[in-house]
């Protein structure tokens, strides 16, 4: 997932997002710990995948206190 993609997301849709990543990233742990595990660089990508989406949620948070500052 490109940051260009999240970009004009909203953010009740980054946080829904947000929980299907993490619920994904909970069941690939529970593969690895099982050995059941096909593609371990998934991981990797969903890490990254979560940041991205958490890094959009921060900045629409920043931008919104920002705008109520001023």
């Amino acid at each position: 997932m490109k940051f260009s993609e999240i970009k004009d997301s909203t953010a009740a849709e980054l946080a829904a997002k947000s929980r299907d990543l993490r619920q994904e990233m909970f069941t690939l742990r529970l593969h690895q710990a099982s050995a059941q595990l096909e593609k371990p660089a998934r991981l990797r990508q969903l890490r990254r995948d979560i940041a991205r989406v958490e890094t959009r949620i921060s900045q629409l948070r920043n931008e919104q206190t920002t705008k109520k500052a001023a």
